[in-house]
């Protein structure tokens, strides 16, 4: 069942988003060779709870970490160790926070110094995916349309969209209806509905679509060993157009980066 939102909870909701915005626009200065994604793990807790918020993973399924730390070939559900990251890695740092009894859930892929020219172009086709797919979450269209627009595009530059793994409604849970599949077919699925909350999250592989899961129970890998990226945001259906709860703009600030891909989705 979807559950719409109030204007109230809306402007809650994007609080608790933001809390996970500057948590990884922290950790953006951080990621960097010869960093395990242990010290990243144990910074963004303590920097959550610094927020009033309480990390939103931990303990959550029997989660052991704040952080889902995937680097190169695995795609989502990473868990964080002691393996220090080097130069040409990737790492896609899921996050999530919880303020006011709500969820904020999100994620972005970081370059580990400088990385290979295809890598990097995963990553940028990805992120943009994602965007495609936020703007057809609008009055009238349904999830089919989403998947549909991210898959076409991801699929058109040769990459392997993930079935097996999808976005979700958010709110006081962090998996509510309706599941936001990166792949579809136009006008299918659930319609979207005035005040739905989502997580859109494109999981995009450099090679095979196809993944498995390591023996931790946890950490979903791309069959190939290919590099996987994933990046996501928390989106709202406000006047019946996607409005933005996330933001990466933590993240450029750290970097010096100015962007306007986001323009066009604020309050």
């Amino acid at each position: 069942m979807i559950i719409p939102k109030t204007a109230e909870e809306i402007a809650l909701m994007r609080e608790a988003a933001l809390v996970v915005s500057k948590t990884l626009g922290m950790l953006a200065k951080e990621v960097k060779p010869g960093v395990t994604t242990n010290t990243l793990n144990d910074m963004a807790e303590a920097f959550i709870r610094e927020q009033d918020a309480v990390p939103g993973f931990l303990g959550l399924y029997d989660c052991p970490s704040t952080l889902l730390t995937s680097v190169n070939e695995a795609v989502v559900h990473g868990l964080p160790t002691d393996v220090p990251l080097k130069e040409g890695d990737i790492v896609a740092i899921d996050c999530g926070a919880i303020k006011h009894g709500f969820y904020g859930d999100h994620a972005y892929t970081f370059q580990v110094g400088e990385v290979a020219a295809e890598t990097k172009k995963l990553l940028d086709v990805t992120k943009n995916s994602l965007y495609l797919g936020i703007r057809e979450f609008k009055n009238g269209n349904r999830v089919g349309d989403i998947g549909h627009a991210i898959q076409q595009y991801c699929e058109s530059h040769g990459y392997g969209v993930v079935r097996e793994l999808v976005g979700h409604g958010l709110g006081t849970k962090l998996h509510e209806d309706p599941e936001i599949p990166n792949y579809g077919r136009r006008g299918r699925g659930k319609k979207f509905v005035e005040g739905m909350t989502i997580a859109i999250e494109p999981m995009i592989n450099l090679g095979t679509h196809r993944v498995s899961q390591l023996k931790d129970g946890w950490t979903i890998v791309t069959r190939d060993g290919k590099p996987s990226a994933h990046f996501e945001h928390d989106v709202a259906l406000v006047d019946g157009k996607p409005k933005l709860l996330s933001t990466f703009d933590y993240v450029y600030e750290a970097f010096g980066i100015e962007s306007t891909e986001e323009d066009e989705f604020r309050f």
